[in-house]
Formats: C-alpha cells, sequence, structure tokens
C-alpha cells in the first residue's frame, strides 16, 4: 500500500522547498521579486526609491531596508500567514554575534570556537601565533591512526567558523576567540578583488591553491581558498585560473548590486601582483605559457575589453589573497589581517 501525503511533514527532504515554496509566493503576493543572484533573497523597490529586503535561511529571516512603511506591512503580513516572532534588532544570527557602532558594523563567532576547543579537549593548549606554520603546505597522515568520522565533523565546523574568521580559511582547505570582522562606513563606491595562486604548493600532488577575496566600499564580503583542480605546468596557469575565480565573483556581486538598484564605481579593480600574468591579459596574441589555459585566457581578455574590470599590479606585500593560499610568517599575517578588516574586541582601544 502507498499513501499520499497531502502536505508536506517536518524532517522529509522536500519540507524545505516546500516551506520556502509557501513563504516566498505569500512575499511575492505583495511585490516583492526574487533575486536571480540568490533565491533567498526577496526585493521590493518603492515608487518614493526606498528599498526594503529580506534575506531567508530556512525560518530564519533578516529584514533590511530604508522603507519603514513597507517593513511594518511586511512584516504583519507574514504574522497573518505565518507564526513569527519578531526579535527587533538583530544581535544574534545563525550562531553569529552582531555587534553596531557609530563607526560601523562588526561580526564574531565569540563562543563558537571556545565550544570547539571545549569539545576537542583543547581549553588548557597553549595558542599559537598564526592558523598555520610558515611554509605550512599540509601533511599526509595514515589513515588507520585517524578517527576519519570525527576529523570531517571537526573540519565542517571549522569551515562554518570561517565565516566571519576568513583568516582560517586555508588551514581548513588543506585562534584567537576574540576576533571578529568589521564593517565600517565608507563613501567609496569601489568594487575590489585580490587574487593569488600559491603555484605547485600541495607537497601531496603538486596541485596549486587559488585564493580571492572581494572588498566592496572598502569591506571584506566575500572569499574563498581553493585548490585547483589540475596540475599547474606553469605559474602562469596558476595566476590565471586564481584570476577567472575571482573575476566570476565580482560578475556576481555585479549582478547583485544591479538587482538591488546600488551604485557602484565602473570599471570593478582586480589586483595582481604578477606583473608577467597581466602583460598576457592585456596581450591577445597567444603565448606558449597560456595554451593551457586558452579558455580562461579568453574569460580575462573579454572582461577587460568591454571594460567590466580593470587589472592592476600591486606589491606582493600588499596582496590580502596571499593570506588564503600559504602560511605566513606573524608580522605579514597581522598586517594583511588588518588590511582584511579584523579587530580585536578585547582590545583597549
Amino acid at each position: 500500500m502507498v499513501c499520499k501525503l497531502k502536505k508536506s511533514l517536518y524532517g522529509l527532504k522536500q519540507s524545505p522547498h516546500a516551506w520556502f515554496e509557501r513563504f516566498s509566493k505569500v512575499i511575492k503576493s505583495r511585490g516583492y521579486s526574487q533575486g536571480q543572484t540568490d533565491h533567498t533573497l526577496l526585493v521590493k523597490h518603492s515608487s518614493n526609491k526606498r528599498v526594503t529586503i529580506l534575506v531567508v535561511y530556512v525560518d530564519d529571516i533578516i529584514l533590511i531596508g530604508d522603507d519603514f512603511n513597507e517593513m511594518e506591512e511586511i512584516k504583519r503580513l507574514m504574522a497573518m500567514a505565518f507564526e513569527v516572532k519578531d526579535l527587533r534588532t538583530m544581535k544574534y544570527f545563525l550562531g553569529m554575534e552582531v555587534a553596531r557602532s557609530k563607526k560601523g558594523i562588526s561580526i564574531s563567532q565569540k563562543k563558537y570556537p571556545m565550544d570547539l576547543l571545549d569539545e576537542t579537549g583543547m581549553l588548557s593548549c597553549k595558542p599559537i601565533e598564526t592558523p598555520i606554520e610558515q611554509g605550512g603546505k599540509g601533511k599526509s597522515f595514515d589513515e588507520d591512526s585517524v578517527d576519519k568520522g570525527r576529523y570531517q565533523r571537526l573540519v565542517g565546523k571549522l569551515i562554518y567558523l570561517s565565516h566571519t574568521r576568513p583568516d582560517i580559511a586555508f588551514a581548513v582547505s588543506q585562534e584567537k576567540p576574540g576576533e571578529r570582522t568589521f564593517f565600517g562606513k565608507n563613501e567609496d563606491r569601489m568594487v575590489e578583488v585580490f587574487t593569488d595562486p600559491d603555484w605547485a604548493g600541495s607537497v601531496i600532488d603538486r596541485k596549486s591553491t587559488s585564493g580571492y577575496c572581494t572588498q566592496l566600499w572598502g569591506n571584506l564580503v566575500t572569499w574563498r581558498s581553493e585548490k585547483q583542480s589540475v596540475v599547474a605546468r606553469r605559474s602562469a596557469e596558476a595566476e590565471y585560473r586564481a584570476m577567472a575565480h575571482g573575476i566570476c565573483e565580482a560578475i556576481w556581486i555585479k549582478q547583485l548590486l544591479e538587482e538591488l538598484k546600488i551604485s557602484y564605481e565602473f570599471p570593478m579593480q582586480l589586483y595582481c601582483d604578477n606583473k608577467a600574468t597581466i602583460c598576457i591579459a592585456h596581450n591577445p596574441v597567444r603565448h606558449d605559457r597560456t595554451k593551457h589555459v586558452e579558455v580562461d585566457r579568453h574569460f580575462i581578455t573579454e572582461k577587460l575589453e568591454k571594460e567590466v574590470i580593470s587589472i592592476k599590479c600591486i606589491p606582493i606585500v600588499q596582496q590580502v589573497a596571499d593570506i588564503f593560499t600559504k602560511g605566513l610568517p606573524r608580522p605579514t599575517f597581522d598586517f594583511l589581517t588588518s588590511k582584511l578588516g579584523f579587530i580585536d574586541i578585547y582590545s583597549q582601544a
């Protein structure tokens, strides 16, 4: 006998989809449109040029905007259609603590790393200065001596921690609990992308690591540290793949800003510390050193010709994406984390 459910039940794999479909239907009935860059984003632009934005993560919702009348109306609509609780000004969201000041907004997970240390029995361990030692490239272990399930769970939890601590992203992909990411007020309207690879950095398979981060209005908004899928025979190949990833992220941000009708300076700026790679990107002539990355080369050249991006060379010491590709000495690590917008909540200042 087969029974047909008349409605979705909590715990079924179809439940999240059914819930969001019902929720978005109610919200769209009031004139909201669903974002194409992020489908959990619902936006309404009012005739008075004000905006209201809903960001949904399962049953946790952030409501922001400058149309205060509309915000009150949408809260009334949700209260009629669903059982909701208005928590007012956001202080916590998905385990992240949000703090506001006149200078800006800071986000941290102060309690989370302490719980991890307690869970792993490492509360009494001596802290280290950086997430991974300088030149740290990853090590191989005997699989029989490692609890694979526990290891994978711990890595997953550290990945979640990297949402507010991007400085550990490289170490996790291969702590000072009092640090948080700060988003300051800024009149600058630049979209900036920093890209950098660590060529043949893996001692296990000699694959390169791509690192990139994007800054909006001078604030860090997205970042990634990821091992490249194939071995790069030349450093230029690794550079090109890292640049292509960074440009894709910049294009996504561009589309998101356009959906929100937020103005920004054009073209977007991409920063690379390799002059040879920048010269090749501006030269459409085929080079032997780039024949293995022809698709990425044409992609980058196209975005340059259309003036979607502009590539600039910066000194290696100012390349903040370096923190996503390798272990660094303490002075360099501290300098780059400050450039990324980290503050110490226990500081006297």
